[in-house]
């Protein structure tokens, strides 16, 4: 009975559901993890990169963090070809705004913004939903640094910390049990982005990866105003694998 509906992204079911969203969210399912915490002091997202050959060539960008304006940023799950038309969607939505009112836009805002569009693929017909799910990480004068997720369906959320792609449940779980551990308080970037490391071992599939497999990003708040955000070197991700490492042997040796 539910094959009838399987091919409509606009008719529910009998059961008030739309089959292709589903199916949407069911592709970030195996799409690569993303990871992302808010920090006392600033914001993290962390991302597995698929190596797919290494007969690619090496990329002079992100592969799976991508610049919205010079205040928020977005990771991707899923299909990248879905996420481009969305993230132009998103920076000329940005510039926009920035053009018209001489500021910048609120993250919240932008990512209303998107899921709005991202809806817009689930009620008419002849489309079908984007393939990609998305970690939004920005800061605005209003409400300071903030962490949103959003779905196919055109949902989003607000999050202290949160995984998306494959293996999301249980770095969800992971995080629930480490992220403010015995009401310590949320962690400071140093803690966080071995937090976020330890969380993406727990979600891939292989062990030992070198620091290639990981991308992290870091956005802090300046002193004067504004943010400064960077991708984490090489070197710079394998000295933090290094100190987990240390410390998982450090935690067994006990």
């Amino acid at each position: 009975m539910a094959r009838r509906y399987d091919s409509s992204t606009t008719t529910f079911s009998p059961e008030g559901r739309l089959h292709q969203v589903e199916y949407a969210i069911e592709a970030i399912n195996n799409a690569g993890t993303c990871v992302g915490l808010r920090c006392s002091d600033g914001l993290i997202l962390a991302s597995e990169r698929k190596v797919t050959s290494k007969l690619l060539a090496p990329v002079k960008t992100s592969e799976k963090t991508y610049k919205i304006s010079d205040e928020c940023v977005l990771s991707v799950a899923g299909l990248s070809s879905d996420a481009s038309i969305l993230i132009g969607q998103a920076r000329l939505e940005a510039q926009r705004y920035l053009y018209q009112y001489g500021e910048p836009m609120p993250v919240e805002q932008i990512v209303t913004q998107i899921c709005n569009y991202k809806q817009s693929y689930t009620q008419y017909g002849g489309l079908r939903p984007f393939g990609c799910a998305f970690l939004f990480a920005g800061y605005d004068t209003f409400h300071g640094m903030q962490l949103y997720q959003t779905d196919p369906s055109g949902n989003f959320s607000g999050w202290q910390a949160t995984v998306i792609g494959a293996n999301n449940s249980s770095g969800k779980s992971f995080l629930k049990n480490e992220y403010n551990k015995d009401d310590a308080g949320i962690p400071d970037v140093k803690e966080g982005l071995k937090l976020a490391v330890k969380c993406l071992n727990k979600t891939m599939d292989s062990s030992g990866n070198g620091p290639e497999k990981y991308e992290l990003f870091v956005m802090r708040e300046k002193e004067g105003g504004g943010v400064e955000h960077k991708t984490l070197t090489k070197e710079e991700v394998k000295d933090i694998i290094d100190k987990v490492e240390e410390e998982g042997k450090a935690a067994a040796d006990a």
